[in-house]
């Protein structure tokens, strides 16, 4: 997703005015306008104040829903132009994977000179780099992120294994190629490699165990198990996704329950049946509870995207998934009103489940709309998760042939 460089102009306020005075034409309000879109109030807000740029996909879903005939669209390319400096414009490409690790350290070029002594510093350095690769996942997809992963993950592992440390480095190693692949595992399954996922989050785990590492071994345990609910082995990944919340125990982190928790419910809601239904409501109330329990250990950094919002997007999907679209839809739209647009993968993908629940809930125009939007963003997103989401949407939709948007959404895609 593009990220605009701006500033404060005459420009961007006459484009706000022109925006409002359309709204008003409609009887709409911000918050409806915000509503309707599933955009953040707050942040329309500031873009039609003229404190923010509008993004191309802003324009379009203003000019989608007040008619504006491209009118809106127009404005605000002649906006973007007229503001962005070159320099800007050269910042405002999208981010890649550079712009999330240290400065002069690239991904993925580890010197290994065997046998050597590893020691400490080093052990820092390639947190650092870990930790950039999992920032780096949140707004880049599998497809992007696939190669430098599992570059990184093979160096590391030689980098234990044919070099000489201390007893305490090597323990620390383990656990940054724990971290290493759960990351790595996760990217790979969303490039749609779940065999070669699988095999990682294994290696990771068997690094974990030996580094004693529970709560590391249980998050890996869980996404493996997550993997499984979500390809078809809904046996097996309920029965790890319980292996992964006993193994790790009640001394692990709040967060790390949390996760773990919720990995259950997701587990339970995918092997289906009333029974499942109702233990992964017990355990969302689990997770929740876990969440707000602060007498346990600080929680490691790669647990830093577990809070009450990422709580509330399993049940949202919880409930989608159970067809219970009067919950899941006020919850998703709250969810995406205050998501971060540059979590590009993310929003499509709730996006997805907002546009099932619309469906459910017998409004399969509104529901066309938000699948468009997925769709859109979909496209420029490399991850086989979106791709999958996009056609379970689609299908779904199919229910409703009959609807003019419906039918032009799907005769636009039939392919």
């Amino acid at each position: 997703m593009t990220v605009y460089a701006f500033t404060m102009s005459s420009a961007g306020g006459e484009f706000g005015r022109r925006v409002r005075a359309a709204l008003k034409a409609q009887g709409l309000s911000i918050r409806a306008a915000s509503r309707a879109m599933v955009y953040n109030h707050a942040f329309l807000s500031r873009v039609l104040a003229g404190k923010q740029l509008p993004s191309p996909e802003l324009a379009e879903s203003l000019d989608r829903l007040l008619n504006a005939n491209g009118e809106i669209i127009e404005a605000a390319a002649r906006l973007l132009d007229g503001e962005a400096s070159p320099a800007d414009q050269s910042s405002a490409s999208a981010p890649t994977l550079a712009d999330f690790l240290p400065e002069g350290d690239p991904l993925g070029l580890l010197t290994v000179r065997s046998p050597r002594r590893v020691g400490v510093g080093e052990v820092h350095d390639l947190q650092k780099r870990v930790h950039g690769l999992r920032l780096a996942d949140d707004v880049l997809a599998g497809g992007d992120l696939i190669g430098p992963a599992l570059r990184e993950l093979r160096s590391t592992v030689r980098l234990y294994r044919e070099n000489t440390h201390t007893e305490e480095v090597g323990r620390a190693l383990l656990i940054q190629i724990g971290e290493l692949a759960q990351i790595a595992g996760w990217i790979a399954s969303d490039a749609g490699r779940h065999e070669e996922a699988e095999r990682i989050y294994r290696l990771g785990l068997s690094a974990a165990r030996q580094a004693e590492d529970h709560t590391l071994a249980g998050n890996l345990a869980g996404s493996l198990a997550y993997q499984m609910s979500n390809t078809g082995r809904t046996g097996e990944g309920l029965t790890l996704a319980q292996a992964a919340l006993s193994g790790a125990g009640d001394d692990a982190p709040g967060k790390a329950r949390a996760l773990y928790w919720d990995r259950v419910a997701w587990a339970h809601t995918q092997a289906g049946g009333h029974e499942n239904a109702r233990a992964a409501m017990r355990a969302l109330g689990e997770a929740s509870e876990a969440l707000a329990d602060d007498s346990t250990d600080e929680p490691p950094a790669y647990l830093y995207w577990v809070d009450a919002g990422e709580l509330q997007v399993m049940e949202s999907r919880v409930y989608t998934e159970l067809r219970r679209p009067l919950r899941a839809v006020p919850l998703l739209r709250d969810v995406l009103g205050g998501y971060d647009a540059t979590h590009t993968r993310e929003m499509a993908l709730y996006l997805s489940w907002l546009a099932i629940a619309l469906a459910d809930a017998n409004e399969p125009e509104e529901s066309a709309a938000v699948a468009e939007r997925v769709i859109r963003i979909a496209a420029d997103v490399a991850s086989e998760r979106t791709a999958e989401r996009v056609r379970v949407v689609l299908a779904r939709l199919q229910e409703y042939d009959d609807v003019p948007e419906v039918a032009a959404l799907l005769a636009d895609n039939a392919a």
